[in-house]
């Protein structure tokens, strides 16, 4: 019996060190694994940066399905007493839905896709031809990126007056084409870090067996930059989309004799409360006044189609950021 229980003396501490060993290997990790204080941690934070970013979000919606009392109800502040699609019905009608979505479409579709292919020819020139200048054009493009835009408004407006660009979608296309269009210093740079990173024995393959450059560049260069084209066509499509100023500029041309129809819904969100008395005021069905409901509604249609366009392209998205800056793949 004493040979017994000085066994299991032993034995005991013996499995209160296994099971403490077990419980800080859980709480702090290992080499191979997460620890869960950690992994609480990190999924704490990222719940936390989450909601800064998706509270914004939430609260337009929230406020968009709200009738007017219950904006007036200080008891009600993010569930409403009903779901009222109406101020999404009088957003649509004040903004002309359908044809300022149209007109957004193709204002920020056609530079896009000019644009994309404008950087992608000029960041492979830069990155695979070496010829006298290089050096300083690559400083001059860097540089004009530095460069407010407040800086040069006046003389491109100047310039794009003269050249018969403004009122048309020629003020956004002929920049796009010229590698001037937005941000398209960035995109250039994205292209020419790309190339550059491409094994060079690729390329000489592709030479050897009679392959031009201009063939090269389609048959080679292109396809194994497609996660950067799909990073530059998001990235361009979403600044083309949300720009209003240049395009009231220099596409509506608003206030001058050139002055056209063309429009966006960021424009007509822009000007929305002017938009809707207009509506009231040539329209014999009056739409009710507007409040702060009603400019959530404007607003989320106006961002709506970029959500679903980033639904749809999130998991291609992700992958092509990802796979950018990768030398060779």
């Amino acid at each position: 019996m004493k040979a017994v229980k000085a066994v299991k003396s032993l034995v005991k501490p013996a499995s209160i060190e296994l099971t403490k060993e077990k419980a800080v290997k859980f709480l702090m990790g290992t080499n191979e694994k997460q620890g869960f204080i950690m992994a609480l941690f990190r999924y704490f934070l990222l719940i936390i940066i989450g909601f800064i970013y998706l509270y914004p979000l939430l609260y337009m919606i929230s406020t968009s399905l709200m009738p007017l009392d219950d904006l007036l109800d200080v008891s009600i502040n993010w569930i409403p007493s009903e779901f009222y699609i109406n101020n999404y019905i009088n957003a649509a009608k004040a903004m002309d839905l359908f044809n300022s979505l149209v007109d957004s479409i193709i204002l920020a579709l056609l530079p896009t896709v000019i644009q994309v292919c404008s950087c992608a020819v000029i960041g492979y020139g830069f990155a695979r031809f070496d010829f006298k200048g290089k050096k300083i054009m690559m400083l001059i493009l860097i540089f004009s990126f530095i460069i407010p835009s407040q800086v040069t408004m006046m003389p491109t407006y100047v310039l794009y007056t003269n050249l018969g660009l403004v009122g048309s979608l020629n003020a956004f296309n002929l920049p796009a084409l010229l590698g001037q269009g937005l941000n398209s210093q960035i995109f250039i740079l994205i292209f020419y870090q790309f190339f550059k990173q491409m094994p060079q024995s690729i390329l000489e393959a592709a030479q050897i067996d009679g392959a031009g450059h201009i063939k090269t560049f389609l048959k080679i260069g292109l396809p194994s930059a497609a996660p950067a084209i799909l990073v530059i066509f998001l990235f361009s499509f979403v600044w083309y989309w949300n720009e209003s100023y240049l395009t009231s500029v220099y596409i509506a041309a608003i206030g001058t004799k050139k002055a056209n129809n063309w429009t966006s819904l960021v424009v007509e969100l822009k000007n929305f409360q002017d938009v809707y008395a207009q509506y009231n005021q040539y329209n014999q069905v009056k739409l009710p006044n507007i409040n702060e409901s009603i400019k959530m509604a404007g607003t989320f249609l106006t961002i709506l189609p970029l959500l679903i366009i980033y639904a749809f392209c999130q998991k291609y998205f992700i992958e092509s950021v990802d796979r950018t800056g990768i030398t060779g793949e």
